[in-house]
C-alpha cells in the first residue's frame, strides 16, 4: 500500500492514451451540452410533498401470477346455475383471448368451489373466501375494489405495466418514484427494500426493472434482502478486510469519484457514492434489522409459526413491519405462483395457505402500534382469471386464464376508507358494470375518467397523493421531456379517501 494521496496515485497512473481520450470526451460533451441546453439534464429531488400526506409509507404486497377474484373476492352465486355452459357471446364481446384459450371450441363457465361469507361493514358488505380466514378478521379494515383493469394480457407487460405505468420495460418502479419524492427516515437504511417470499409454485421469473430506477439515478432503486447467505449481496467484508479497511477505500474512491463528477457532471456518480455510503452503513444496520430473536411469543402466535422460517411469506410481512418501525419508506413482498391456469384449487389453496396469516398479521399489527393510520398497505396482482374455464371441468378441479378486464385489489389504513367494497362487475366477474347492471367500457384517457372503475394508473395516481405527491406534478426530466409514472393518465379516486 502506498502512502500517496489516493486521488494523486489515480492521476499518476493515468496513461497518455486515457488523458487524451478523456479530454476529448470532456470537450465533446461539453459541445453538445451547449448544443442541447439544459433540459437534457435531469432534475433534482423534489423539495417536498405538494400537499399534507396521509401516509408516510407503503408496504406493497405484490401476488404476482394473478389470483383469482373469482375464488377469494367477487361472489358470483349465478355462476352456480351456468355450470358448463358456453359463456354467453355478449359477455365475453369480443375480448382478445391468450394464446393458450383462444383454440378452445368451447369456453364453459367455471363457479368457485369455495364458500363464501359477507362482512356487514356497510351497505353492500364485504365478501370473502374461506381461502383467507385470517384475512377476513381485518375486513373492516379493508377498502376492497371489485373494478381495477388494464390493458395487458399477459404476465411480464402486465406486471412491467402496473409496477411502471408502462408495458414498455426501461421506466422507473413505483418503488423508485416514492424514493424520489419521499427520500429517507432512516439514514442507515435503504428508502426502498423489497423481499421475495417463498411459494410451491414460482412459474414467472421477476425481473430487476420491477424494482428498478430506469433512467433515474440508481441510488432509488430497491434494496432487495435475501433470506439465505447474507440479506443483501456482498454486504460482509471478504476475509482480512476490516471494517477501518473498508473505510479508506470507500474514501479513496469518493475522492475519485468525485474528481469524475467535478469533470463530467454525470448525477450517476453522485448515486454511486451514495450508494456506497448507505453499503457501509447498511453492514451494521442489516444483520439488526434481520435478528428476530427478540420479537415476542405473542408476534409469533400473531404472524404464526411460519414467520420463524427465513423467506415466508409470514417472515417478509413480519420484517416489513421492522423496516416501517425503522423508518423505511417503500416496502415491496412479491408472492409468485398465482398463475393458476390447470390445477386451481390446489395451487390457490396452497397460495392462499402461504399469504393469509402473515397479511392479516401485518395488519393487526400495524393497527396496535399505532402505525396503521399511516401506513398505507395495498394487496393484488397484475391481473385477474376468467370465468370460464382453462382445460377440462370438473366440481373440484378447474383452471382459469388470464382476465384484465376486471379484478380485485384491496388497501388499508394511510388515508383509505375502511371496511368498504368499490365497484362492482357483473353476474360473471367478467365485466365491470354501473349501479344499473349497465356493462362499462372504460379507457385509460386522460380527460375522462369512468367513476365506478379503476385503472392501474388510477391505483398508482392514488397511491401517490396519499403519500402527498400529485402524480401530475412528481415528474423527472430525461432526454427532454418529463416522465411521470402514470404516463399522461391517472386520476385520484377520491371515493376510496378518508
Amino acid at each position: 500500500m502506498t502512502n500517496i494521496n489516493p486521488q494523486r496515485e489515480y492521476d499518476l497512473m493515468m496513461t497518455r492514451r486515457q488523458l487524451f481520450g478523456r479530454t476529448a470526451l470532456g470537450l465533446g460533451t461539453a459541445a453538445m451540452a451547449n448544443l442541447l441546453g439544459p433540459d437534457l439534464c435531469a432534475k433534482g429531488t423534489p423539495t417536498g410533498p405538494h400537499h399534507q400526506p396521509r401516509a408516510k409509507r407503503v408496504i406493497y404486497l405484490f401476488m404476482s401470477g394473478g389470483p383469482s377474484h373469482h375464488d377469494l373476492w367477487d361472489y358470483k352465486p349465478r355462476m352456480q346455475e351456468m355450470y358448463g355452459k358456453q359463456l354467453p357471446k355478449e359477455v365475453r364481446d369480443g375480448q382478445r383471448l391468450t394464446g393458450m384459450t383462444a383454440r378452445q371450441k368451447t369456453h364453459p363457465v367455471a363457479p368457485s368451489k369455495y364458500k363464501f361469507t359477507k362482512y356487514e361493514n356497510n351497505d353492500r358488505g364485504v365478501w370473502i373466501s374461506e381461502l383467507l380466514p385470517h384475512t377476513a378478521t381485518v375486513a373492516k379494515e379493508l377498502c376492497v375494489v371489485h373494478s381495477t383493469f388494464t390493458e395487458a394480457i399477459n404476465h411480464d407487460p402486465a406486471i412491467t405495466y402496473i409496477q411502471t405505468g408502462s408495458q414498455i420495460p426501461g421506466r422507473p418502479s413505483l418503488g423508485a418514484w416514492l424514493s424520489y419524492g419521499l427520500g429517507t427516515m432512516n439514514e442507515n437504511l435503504p428508502s426502498y427494500v423489497v423481499m421475495h417470499a417463498r411459494s410451491r409454485f414460482p412459474e414467472q421469473s421477476l425481473f430487476s426493472r420491477l424494482w428498478g430506477t430506469g433512467f433515474m439515478p440508481s441510488d432509488h432503486q430497491g434494496i432487495l434482502l435475501r433470506s439465505q447467505g447474507d440479506p443483501v449481496l456482498y454486504l460482509s467484508n471478504p476475509r482480512g478486510v476490516s471494517r477501518n479497511d473498508r473505510r479508506a477505500q470507500l474514501d479513496a474512491l469518493a475522492a475519485i469519484n468525485q474528481e469524475q463528477h467535478e469533470k463530467f457532471g454525470d448525477p450517476e456518480i453522485l448515486a454511486r457514492i451514495r450508494q456506497h455510503e448507505m453499503a457501509y452503513r447498511m453492514q451494521a444496520s442489516i444483520p439488526e434489522l434481520m435478528d428476530l430473536s427478540k420479537e415476542s411469543a405473542d408476534t409469533f402466535k400473531l404472524y404464526g409459526e411460519e414467520a420463524r422460517k427465513p423467506g415466508s411469506f409470514a417472515a417478509c410481512c413480519l420484517n416489513a413491519r421492522r423496516l416501517a418501525e425503522r423508518g423505511v419508506r417503500n416496502i415491496q413482498i412479491f408472492h409468485r405462483g398465482w398463475d393458476a391456469h390447470g390445477s386451481l384449487p390446489r395451487e390457490h389453496e396452497s397460495q392462499c395457505k402461504d399469504v393469509d396469516q402473515g397479511s392479516a398479521a401485518l395488519i393487526k399489527d400495524l393497527k396496535q402500534r399505532g402505525m396503521l393510520e399511516d401506513t398505507l398497505v395495498v394487496w393484488g396482482g397484475e391481473f385477474g382469471r376468467t370465468a370460464y374455464c382453462q382445460g377440462g371441468l370438473s366440481r373440484k378441479n378447474y383452471g382459469r386464464d388470464h382476465h384484465p378486464r376486471c379484478f380485485t385489489v384491496w388497501m388499508a389504513g394511510g388515508g383509505i376508507k375502511p371496511g368498504i367494497t368499490y365497484g362492482q362487475t357483473d353476474d360473471y366477474a367478467y365485466n365491470i358494470v354501473d349501479a344499473d347492471g349497465n356493462t362499462l367500457k372504460p379507457q385509460p384517457t386522460k380527460e375522462h375518467w369512468t367513476p365506478g372503475t379503476m385503472h392501474i394508473h388510477d391505483l398508482n395516481a392514488t397511491i401517490l397523493h396519499l403519500v402527498g405527491f400529485d402524480h401530475r406534478r412528481l415528474t423527472y426530466r430525461y432526454q427532454g421531456r418529463d416522465f411521470r409514472l402514470t404516463d399522461i393518465h391517472g386520476h385520484v379516486i377520491k371515493d376510496l379517501l378518508a
